[in-house]
């Protein structure tokens, strides 16, 4: 039988990957993500993409979650806001000096995807519940872990429901919206506890993570069916 394993309380996107979000109250969700999803990286000279880690892909750019983006209704490029939430006329010449890095631009994505894994994220009120609870002496919201949808679960739901999602498919409950897949779900990294508008540096939250759950969190997927995805909408399990 399907199952109602929560409520679309709050939509996401972040335009440009590894700064702050934009909450949406609708969106349309196709095979790439939600619309517009981390369309938007900062690049350098050598290809990589500024995020909170080095990896091959990627190259750590400490400061990038103090910055903010925002899309228009066309995608038709993004606007930067700088720490206090003021727009940007000058992107690159901003990055270059904000960063201390010469050989950075904001570059709209091309045949290399900006996704670290998957293009959905979906988070639960009852881990982000768990989480406050595990690093009571920090400021704990949906912002640390990025999801592009946080989900209100019902009373009594248990931490990392997420979990049990995997391998499964929802959909839309009572209408043909888009059709999300779960695989996997995220391994954290110190983007985490990262300090961001209104959120200090937290290392104590990654730590509880890894302790009580190998350090992942949240349910990562596939777009199976595209669709528009609003707040208020109840997702079923297939």
């Amino acid at each position: 039988m399907a199952e109602i394993i929560g409520v679309v309380e709050r939509l996401w996107r972040y335009p440009v990957k590894s700064t702050g979000g934009e909450q949406l109250d609708s969106v349309q969700v196709d095979e790439r993500g939600l619309a517009g999803d981390r369309l938007y990286a900062v690049r350098d000279g050598a290809g990589k993409l500024g995020s909170g880690k080095n990896t091959r892909r990627f190259r750590r750019m400490d400061g990038l979650l103090r910055l903010g983006a925002r899309l228009g209704h066309r995608l038709d490029g993004p606007v930067l806001l700088d720490p206090l939430g003021r727009p940007v006329t000058d992107p690159d010449a901003f990055l270059r000096a904000f960063l201390q890095l010469d050989d950075v631009e904001l570059a709209r994505e091309d045949a290399v995807s900006h996704f670290d894994q998957l293009p959905v994220s979906v988070l639960t009120t009852a881990t982000l519940d768990w989480v406050r609870e595990a690093a009571p002496c920090t400021v704990v919201d949906e912002r640390r872990f990025r999801p592009n949808i946080l989900l209100r679960t019902p009373p009594g739901t248990p931490p990392f429901v997420e979990d049990h999602w995997l391998g499964h498919e929802a959909t839309v409950t009572g209408r043909a919206g888009p059709r999300l897949a779960f695989l996997r779900s995220s391994e954290r990294c110190v983007m985490t506890g990262a300090p961001q508008p209104g959120l200090p540096h937290a290392p104590e939250i990654l730590k509880a993570i890894f302790a009580s759950h190998d350090g992942h969190l949240d349910a990562l997927a596939e777009v199976r069916r595209p669709g528009r995805l609003q707040l208020g909408d109840s997702l079923t399990l297939a």
